[in-house]
């Protein structure tokens, strides 16, 4: 199945979920669709004619993720360990991608254990889990803070606190 194929099965899935009496997007429709968000997206055409994860490396594995969020725009998308095996260029590739698409119609959620893809995605918000819990909340300087001193201060933190 290609790239393109996928995803206007998925788009005409979520339209039929939400209405059993639609035909779909047709397929002119679709092509100004796919076009306009790998426009956006700095895609080379060619890519939706591939097919779907062969032989893509992680980087294009990465943009097809983004593409997907492109099109199928959720409300929001959960991003984990999007860093994850990118060289340099893919990941500002990638994060230009996300740049592009979040704002009021779409949340991001981007699970990382690294700061240097915030350096290119800058978060509204940082949450530090540990043990399964959100242990501290704060803006993008959080992140800079983990980085600089690792989480040790966070641990030694945790451990004088009283239990209530």
């Amino acid at each position: 199945m290609t790239v393109a194929n996928f995803l206007r099965s998925a788009i005409n899935a979520k339209l039929k979920a939400a209405d059993p009496e639609s035909k779909g997007i047709s397929i002119p429709e679709f092509r100004r669709l796919l076009k306009e968000k790998m426009d956006l997206l700095k895609m080379d055409h060619s890519f939706a004619g591939r097919y779907l994860n062969e032989g893509f490396s992680g980087g294009e594995k990465k943009r097809a993720e983004v593409l997907q969020m492109a099109t199928l725009r959720p409300e929001i998308a959960i991003m984990d360990e999007t860093d994850s095996g990118l060289d340099i260029d893919a990941l500002r590739i990638v994060s230009e991608g996300v740049n592009a698409l979040r704002g009021p119609e779409l949340g991001v959620l981007v699970i990382t254990h690294y700061q240097r893809i915030l350096n290119h995605i800058k978060p509204d918000f940082v949450h530090i889990m540990m043990g399964g819990r959100i242990v501290e909340t704060g803006g993008p300087d959080l992140a800079l803070q983990l980085e600089e001193h690792g989480y040790d201060w966070l641990r030694q933190e945790l451990d004088e606190t009283p239990v209530a």
